[in-house]
């Protein structure tokens, strides 16, 4: 009989690595869970841009004309299936592939979005991300069971307006915590 470690869902919550993250990859992530369940996770970092790309950039590889919108930041939203694209944004724009992550977060992945934005007919709000953060199951259970990542309760919709690189500072800000007085590895005293 094998008896299950899952916890509630921390869907549309973020995990924010802490100093002492073991794994280099996440050093300093902001991490939108959008699906969390029995099977796994998947989450959207919102900490690092993708080096030399940007919107217009990407919709120029799918051939979509950029219209008039600006040219923003396209994330690198983890380190599985970096080539895959994902939206997060507002949700006053849906398609049929669209999951609510949050109150009023969802998360596309489809072309559809990308030529609704370069129409300047998509989301009021949105980020871009290539790549993804996946957990199997059980797996990011384990995780938070050890030193390395804090669980954030904070609104993720205030850092859509925040630089990439000033997220992780903010995001530990709204949870009231000074970053600078983090701990960078645990020890005696």
């Amino acid at each position: 009989m094998t008896t299950s470690i899952f916890h509630p869902s921390l869907a549309g919550q973020m995990l924010l690595a802490m100093p002492d993250m073991p794994d280099p990859r996440f050093e300093r992530s902001v991490i939108l869970l959008c699906v969390h369940d029995e099977g796994g996770a998947l989450g959207i970092a919102l900490d690092e841009p993708m080096a030399g790309i940007g919107l217009h950039t990407l919709l120029d590889s799918f051939d979509i004309e950029a219209g008039e919108i600006g040219d923003t930041t396209v994330l690198a939203g983890g380190p599985m299936e970096p080539r895959r694209g994902f939206v997060l944004h507002s949700r006053d724009w849906s398609a049929k592939d669209s999951h609510i992550v949050a109150k009023d977060i969802a998360l596309t992945g489809s072309l559809e979005i990308l030529n609704a934005i370069a129409k300047g007919e998509g989301p009021r709000n949105y980020l871009v991300a290539l790549g993804y953060a996946g957990w199997g199951s059980g797996q990011l259970e384990r995780e938070l069971a050890a030193p390395g990542w804090y669980v954030s309760q904070a609104d993720p919709r205030q850092l859509f307006d925040v630089e990439p690189n000033e997220r992780w500072a903010t995001a530990f800000e709204m949870e009231g915590i000074d970053p600078a007085m983090l701990a960078s590895s645990s020890g005696h005293a």
